[in-house]
């Protein structure tokens, strides 16, 4: 137990070392702190802009985080080896594969709670239709240049990871002046605890996709695993159209239901259109939610390590 936690901590580190990583992180919250700006003069409905625009980019960018953190930690050590030389030590192949997911999750996660924090401040900053909160769009964008400057600084003297150091400042200085947001400006108008409940299902959301990724990785390269990975992202928001329907045929409708149990829904975790109409979202909603993600990470990690225990991995010709 302890040597996974020692590679699941290791693959954590290599995740937000990787500097693709702190460039979709940096990218992701420069778009989201475009959206008040971008969504003036849209008749009221620019908060509801906001959010949805905001929670989008999250999960998309959330999916890409995934795919190519799980291919450098993943398949370069499927295709150089150096996995031989890791089981060769007290690690157990389903202890490599469990620690993989949750490095690889645990980065992800980190992604997410940057930006949700980057999703609230987004929100106050849409004061109304006409204009938003400057203060705060320069604040976020000059604590962006913070951490890069923290990031460089500790490069420089102390020789560690710029992406790392600048990703985890981000979510420092993120936190703090997301904090400062909900405690001292104006509330805005929509139910704060619904949003911030809506947040946090995208949390059970982006760590599903990881699993998945990071499945996909022990035998796929990086292309076809985004490929693979968009497929199932794709099909999983209108799995509820696809397959969880009636036909008239029996053999139809059992292959119907085991195809949407296979494929994760993302619509569970989506209620940006909830609160666009201010319908309440329920505590026991989320306690469900939760329960129904992290079985689907147990059953597909249980999926993975059988099959993993079974591969040849000296014949790996990637």
């Amino acid at each position: 137990m302890f040597n996974l936690f020692r590679v699941a901590s290791s693959t954590f580190k290599e995740s937000i070392r990787e500097p693709v990583y702190c460039l979709l992180l940096v990218c992701a919250a420069v778009l989201i702190a475009h959206f008040p700006a971008i969504s003036l003069f849209v008749f009221y409905e620019q908060l509801k802009m906001v959010v949805d625009s905001s929670m989008a980019t999250g999960l998309v960018f959330g999916l890409f985080a995934a795919v190519l953190t799980s291919s450098h930690t993943v398949t370069q050590e499927m295709r150089n080896g150096t996995v031989l030389l890791l089981l060769s030590k007290p690690v157990h192949r389903w202890s490599f594969v469990l620690a993989k997911i949750l490095g690889v999750v645990a980065a992800v996660v980190l992604m997410m709670f940057i930006l949700n924090c980057a999703t609230v401040i987004s929100v106050y900053m849409a004061v109304d239709q006409f204009r938003y909160d400057s203060f705060s769009y320069y604040m976020m964008l000059g604590l962006m240049v913070a951490a890069a400057g923290v990031g460089a600084i500790f490069n420089y003297f102390r020789g560690n990871s710029f992406s790392a150091i600048t990703v985890l400042a981000l979510g420092v200085f993120f936190t703090i002046f997301a904090g400062y947001c909900l405690v001292f400006q104006p509330e805005p108008e929509l139910s704060l605890p619904d949003l911030l409940k809506a947040l946090v299902l995208l949390f059970g959301a982006v760590a599903a996709m990881a699993t998945i990724a990071v499945v996909f990785a022990l035998w796929l390269d990086m292309v076809p695993n985004l490929c693979v990975c968009s497929v199932v992202f794709f099909l999983g928001m209108v799995s509820s159209y696809l397959f969880n329907r009636e036909t008239g045929s029996v053999i139809l409708d059992y292959i119907l239901q085991a195809l949407y149990a296979v494929f994760p829904n993302w619509q569970f975790f989506w209620l940006a259109d909830a609160i666009a109409v201010d319908s309440a979202i329920p505590l026991t909603y989320v306690f469900k939610t939760f329960i129904y993600v992290i079985c689907y990470i147990i059953l597909c990690s249980l999926w993975a390590v059988v099959l993993f225990r079974r591969r040849e991995i000296a014949k790996d010709s990637r």
